[in-house]
């Protein structure tokens, strides 16, 4: 942090000197400190609204703050402002300034957005006119310089079908638009600052406006994390016997926090007297970003590795390549993401949680983002999109892809959600800024459904086929795997032998072997026990294979068809023509 501002805010300041804009959006981390600088070279942390007004906004005369909330306040050159509004209360016959000249939160100024915008826009170009006598006693033109902030942009212009839109919002949207595009006031000292957390929360016509600036906020990075970590633990003297890891190290693990969780999650452990250990940090960090995140990802927590997972043996050994570049930092060599594709029962999930502990990168699985509210998901998803950007390296995980994921077209029920969320994601998923820092890993049992610009190179670059296994070796690898998942001791013996035409796969195995148990502890304490393995055989004799044979067939040929690479692929289906698969999955469509 050498710098006197952060990154953010001296592309704000660089914007508004160039002239040509003096309307901004801020976006993104907005409820956390902002650090920076100050003249003695000590850190110093302050609210948005505080930074702004007390350091951007520093050679501005007059700060306005409006919310809907609070109402209008005055944060700095409240006796300019209460001089206009004597003059305002003259003119219009109004008590603006009748109560008290403080102009704080309690003011007789009016809360509501058509009737607060029209006193501010009043008193901006009441600054504009403002003059001066000379030392010759002649007038001249000295403009004020005013700032105004306006907070919770999203309740105020919040995003809606143009067709829904009220008067009142209309009004507002044309006030707040104006002062970005007169002239008389971009030639003048004078800079609106909105605020709102996501910008797909806000009103469409006002971020789409060529003359308004977004400005996004991030996440802390690990070199602002250090300076911030080491600023507020100087004063702790034992801090080096609490933290088990050095300070380098500490920031890097924090990395996805904001400075307020990370302030907490220390406070909790000095005051708490617990370790700042590496199970600590994990365990915290995890429960502080998934309420942040309110719920729309969880992490994949896993002890496995790619040794644990049978058969697949041509997957396994790709992805390990994979996790060993990403563990080099080799990101320029990783693909953009991976497909994993199959039938049900396959062990896709499996797979990647095996695939996040081979490579000891976090992993996060993207669940409920999804809202019912005009605007909600996308901003949901945005809000996703920027925790994911501060976590440093990730692997994102999106289960039943094909559900999820949305189409281009959309739908004309869903007031074009599926489509923005489609875009959203193809946008994200593109950005090679990212290579190896978010790893993309869909999966799902019908690829045919996904768009095929998601599954493209650059996106989804590497389209991993999982099949139920198809040697006796595979099978009885699986079973072996299957039970030591479920506690299930067994004795080589006592695996069982399946025949060559059964296309079984692991969830059924894995119903084998819960069956097995079942009657293993069903047994009648007066007789005398039978092994597990008795009970395995008697659960195969009654094995039935699924009845949705068609269905099974119609995914592994969608597997096969999206497969990238022909090593992927068991030697039946290897021979499989693309040309006839496909024509065998249009006449399983007619017959499913």
């Amino acid at each position: 942090m050498d710098n006197y501002l952060p990154s953010w805010a001296n592309e704000m300041a660089e914007i508004f000197k160039s002239g040509s804009i003096s309307q901004f959006l801020l976006y993104g981390n907005i409820d956390d400190w902002v650090t920076y600088r100050g003249e003695d070279s000590q850190l110093k942390r302050l609210s948005l609204r505080d930074f702004l007004s007390n350091v951007m906004f520093a050679p501005f005369e007059v700060v306005i703050a409006y919310d809907r909330g609070h109402g209008i306040r005055a944060l700095k050159g409240s006796d300019l402002f209460f001089t206009f509004l004597k003059s305002h209360d003259l003119y219009h016959q109004t008590n603006f300034s009748a109560l008290n000249n403080h102009l704080d939160s309690e003011n007789s100024l009016p809360k509501e957005p058509r009737k607060a915008l029209a006193v501010i826009d009043r008193f901006i170009r009441y600054g504009l006119i403002r003059s001066n006598t000379n030392s010759e006693g002649r007038l001249v033109s000295n403009p004020m310089r005013i700032a105004i902030i306006v907070e919770y942009a999203q309740y105020l212009l919040p995003r809606a079908d143009i067709a829904y839109t009220s008067a009142e919002s209309v009004e507002t949207l044309i006030r707040i638009q104006d002062w970005a595009s007169d002239p008389t006031i971009n030639n003048a000292f004078i800079s609106t600052c909105l605020i709102a957390e996501n910008l797909n929360d806000v009103n469409v016509q006002l971020v789409e406006n060529p003359r308004l600036a977004k400005i996004s906020v991030g996440l802390p990075n690990s070199y602002e994390v250090y300076h911030f970590v080491d600023s507020i633990t100087s004063s702790i003297s034992n801090f080096d016997e609490i933290c088990e890891i050095d300070k380098t190290s500490l920031a890097s693990k924090l990395e996805g926090l904001s400075y307020i969780n990370i302030q907490n999650l220390i406070d909790r452990a000095v005051k708490n007297k617990k370790p700042l250990s590496m199970d600590f940090l994990r365990d915290v960090k995890k429960e502080m970003i998934e309420k942040s995140a309110a719920g729309r990802i969880t992490f994949v927590e896993s002890k496995r590795t790619l040794d644990d997972v049978a058969a697949h043996r041509e997957a396994k050994k790709w992805m390990r390549q994979d996790a060993s570049l990403m563990k080099r930092g080799k990101t320029k060599a990783l693909p953009m993401g991976y497909l994993i594709s199959g039938r049900i029962g396959t062990g896709k999930t499996y797979l990647v949680e095996c695939f996040a502990g081979e490579c000891g990168v976090p992993c996060v699985e993207l669940k409920n983002f999804r809202d019912k509210w005009v605007g909600a998901t996308e901003g949901n998803l945005e809000a996703i999109f920027k925790i994911l950007h501060a976590m440093g390296q990730v692997i994102v995980f999106i289960d039943e892809a094909d559900q999820v994921a949305g189409k281009r077209d959309g739908n004309s029920g869903d007031s074009g959600v599926n489509g923005r969320i489609y875009a959203m994601l193809a946008r994200e998923m593109a950005d090679t800024r990212n290579r190896g820092r978010i790893f993309w890993i869909f999966a799902t049992s019908r690829p045919d459904l996904l768009e095929v610009d998601l599954k493209r190179v650059g996106r989804l670059d590497i389209h991993i086929p999982l099949f139920a296994p198809q040697t006796q070796e595979d099978k009885k690898d699986m079973f072996r795997a299957l039970a030591r998942k479920n506690k299930v001791e067994l004795k080589d013996d006592e695996i069982p032998d399946f025949p060559d035409n059964m296309d079984i796969g692991g969830n059924e195995m894995e119903g084998i072997l819960i069956m097995a148990s079942r009657m293993y502890e069903v047994q009648e304490d007066n007789e005398e026990k039978k092994p597990i393995g008795h009970f395995v055989k008697h659960a195969m004799e009654s094995y039935r294979p699924m009845a949705h044979s068609a269905r099974l067939e119609y995914m592994d040929l969608a597997a096969v068809v999206e497969c990238t690479d022909q090593r992927f692929l068991p030697e039946k289906f290897a021979k499989i023509d693309i040309t006839k698969a496909q024509q065998r999955m249009d006449a399983l469509k007619l017959e499913i």
